[in-house]
């Protein structure tokens, strides 16, 4: 443990990984503060609470969070059934924030925008790992911190439209007059009168790109004029069809599939190769000069990590997804699947700043192969070092569904335009389309929306 144990540990983030730290550490007797930016427990998971997970109960939740909830008399859900993220919050992890054992460390309007070490800046080394972590606040407020579990995910940093990384032409004007929405809007509810009748865009390859097409093409049946358009940077789609009845999990496997027979009933409209350098007042202009109409825009590329507040401590990042150097290799979503992850603890989270972990989605940097179950196990092992349990610590286990692929190296020439890990094509059986959302927990958190979908397919697969 850090030597300057009189103060807390610091959980950055009260969602599912973080308040599974939370739970880690009141199971261990540490004292701990949890720092939510938001005024609500998964203040991120609430922008997304129509939408449900593709992954069922028996994922979704933490060992140490359900042995604490159990003693309140609480009852697990059916861990057979598929929640929605409203579901996840009021039925695990409002009841779980709310624990004697957890309430009186939360705090709600905490957004963290500088982590130092008391008296040190980046340079300064005699002394540095004895110096307890000085956290500041936006609201100027400061703290000091033993240790920093970092689980604030990547929902609050979206990747730009813009098909080189950065940020399209006229991207930022757009969002300003409220025409791209990122993820998964609710298309049906809250923002229905701002899709329905709409020449609509979405961008990505994701299954937050292709569940929303799903929503979308289910209002374009009951809202007449609504159009809907899928812009992707790969020279074909194929990838994101997914792996249909070869996934593990069911739900998932239908995203892909349902939007494969839309595509071919030619309700979805599809543009390959598309990379965005320009949004103009009429839509879309690809690097190539192509032009897409647009009134609406879905900007479903993904998420990246945002590491600024800890400028200031030194971490050993990879260059190129932004995780540890050390846990890279493993979740490259060039050569893994979620299936395909193995299992990782405190020693692949290490960085040279001592007790200062990223756990969670954000710890998987821009790859986008994370599921809860591996934010869960990490909170465990991390917390375990913490306690200075290095034998559990390092005994890490981790069971993942399948995702009916082993990786995508080889699989396309083309670019990871969600940060997709997808490989094989799927093959189109019968396709009925239901209503009702569906995603999965890339942690940070999981962010995959989809339709209810009854298929019969086999072929490819993508993470959620």
């Amino acid at each position: 443990m850090n030597t300057t144990p009189q103060h807390p540990v610091a959980v950055i983030g009260a969602g599912p990984i973080g308040l599974a730290a939370a739970a880690q550490l009141a199971t261990r007797g540490l004292d701990f503060v949890v720092l939510e930016a938001g005024d609500t427990v998964a203040a991120s998971i609430a922008e997304w609470a129509h939408v449900r997970l593709f992954s069922p109960w028996r994922f979704d939740t933490d060992p140490a969070a359900r042995a604490l909830l159990e003693q309140t008399g609480w009852t697990a859900p059916d861990p057979e059934t598929l929640p929605t993220g409203g579901d996840l919050i009021s039925d695990y992890l409002a009841p779980l924030a709310a624990h004697p054992a957890i309430a009186p460390h939360v705090r709600f309007g905490a957004a963290v925008t500088a982590i130092a070490r008391q008296g040190f800046d980046k340079v300064r080394t005699t002394g540095r790992d004895a110096s307890p972590y000085l956290i500041r606040l936006a609201d100027g407020t400061e703290l000091l911190a033993s240790a920093v579990i970092d689980a604030s995910g990547t929902w609050r940093t979206p990747n730009p439209l813009g098909g080189n990384g950065i940020s399209a032409h006229g991207e930022s004007v757009a969002y300003a007059d409220g025409r791209i929405h990122n993820g998964m809007p609710d298309v049906h509810g809250r923002l229905r009168t701002q899709f329905a009748g709409k020449t609509i865009s979405v961008v990505g390859a994701g299954h937050s790109a292709t569940g929303t097409l799903l929503a979308l093409a289910e209002l374009a049946d009951t809202e007449p004029g609504t159009a809907v358009h899928w812009l992707l940077r790969s020279p074909s789609p194929d990838r994101a069809y997914g792996g249909g009845a070869a996934d593990a999990l069911p739900a998932r496997g239908a995203i892909g599939t349902g939007v494969h027979a839309l595509v071919d009933a030619g309700k979805i409209t599809v543009h390959t190769g598309f990379l965005v350098a320009e949004v103009t007042d009429q839509g879309l202009v690809s690097a190539d000069g192509r032009k897409v109409d647009a009134q609406v825009i879905v900007n479903s590329t993904g998420a990246r990590p945002d590491h600024t507040p800890a400028s200031e401590l030194r971490l050993d990042l990879d260059p190129i997804l932004g995780s540890t150097r050390t846990l890279a290799p493993l979740i490259d979503p060039n050569q893994h699947s979620c299936g395909t992850v193995p299992p990782h603890g405190v020693d692949e989270l290490t960085h040279p700043e001592k007790d200062f972990y990223v756990i969670g989605a954000k710890s998987y940097g821009r790859a986008p192969t994370f599921l809860l179950a591996t934010g869960y196990e990490q909170a465990r092992s991390v917390v375990a070092a913490l306690a200075g349990d290095w034998d559990a610590a390092r005994d890490v286990k981790l069971e993942l569904p399948e995702t009916g692929v082993c990786s995508s190296s080889n699989a396309f020439d083309s670019d990871q335009e969600d940060g997709g890990s997808c490989c094989g094509s799927a093959p189109v059986a019968t396709v009925e389309v239901k209503r009702g959302l569906a995603t999965g927990v890339t942690g940070g958190l999981l962010t995959l929306p989809l339709v209810e979908v009854g298929a019969k397919a086999s072929g490819g697969s993508c993470c959620g």
